[in-house]
């Protein structure tokens, strides 16, 4: 067992782990544990009931929180001509195509989303195995694969957070921070449920939301009675 910080055990006396609480319940639950020394993301953990190994039933795609998360998001845009002026007129942090392409392939990620135009894709393949394992290789599902750059670039950077399920079959995304209020974060929460619940693979069977968690960064989860929160 990873050794555990004192802020943790402390945060972790509020909660009973046997118990399901109410959102509003646990998000003042939330507000409660000790501070850390920045604002610590929100995040909701969800174990679903898909068969991970099977290609079938992967759990791809994007949400949008209506509160976006409070972060300022990096986003890479490989994209050549009039493509990259958009991403650049659009926000992006990072534009390029061959010098993007090179400090990736050295290890450079100082990033959170990659999109790219689809013209990139055949040169951005050689990169997988660098953004594959960080979850930062664009995908058509994810809607990071598109020629509409400026929306893709304006939406990330608002809140659109992508979802990908673990190799556990798990989900795991930020939906604001601590010091959000908490009716911004319950908004932010049932909204998240409510699209993952509709991104339930037509091959899965039985139940798609099984356990839901909340947390902060440095927090231990509270489990929510997910089951009045979504049908």
């Amino acid at each position: 067992m990873p050794k555990r910080s004192k802020r943790y055990l402390e945060a972790r006396k509020f909660v009973d782990r046997n118990r399901e609480y109410l959102l509003d319940e646990a998000l003042e639950l939330l507000k409660k544990f000790p501070s850390a020394k920045f604002d610590e993301s929100v995040e909701l953990h969800i174990k679903t009931g898909i068969e991970p190994s099977k290609s079938d039933q992967q759990v791809r795609g994007t949400i949008s929180l209506p509160n976006g998360t409070g972060k300022d998001v990096k986003v890479l845009v490989f994209a050549r001509g009039e493509k990259a002026e958009e991403a650049k007129n659009a926000g992006a942090d990072y534009v390029g195509s061959d010098d993007l392409i090179q400090q990736v392939q050295g290890g450079w990620t100082d990033f959170d989303v990659a999109i790219a135009t689809p013209d990139m894709m055949r040169e951005i393949g050689r990169l997988g195995r660098i953004l594959g394992p960080r979850g930062l290789m664009p995908s058509p599902k994810s809607g990071t694969v598109t020629t509409d750059v400026e929306e893709a670039v304006k939406a990330f950077k608002a809140g659109r957070v992508e979802i990908k399920n673990d190799k556990t079959g798990n989900l795991h995304l930020p939906v604001g921070k601590k010091s959000f209020e908490l009716n911004v974060l319950k908004e932010n929460i049932i909204s998240a449920l409510e699209q993952i619940s509709k991104m339930k693979p037509s091959a899965a069977k039985g139940r798609f939301i099984v356990k839901v968690a909340v947390a902060t960064t440095m927090s231990p989860g509270i489990k929510l009675d997910h089951n009045k929160l979504v049908d």
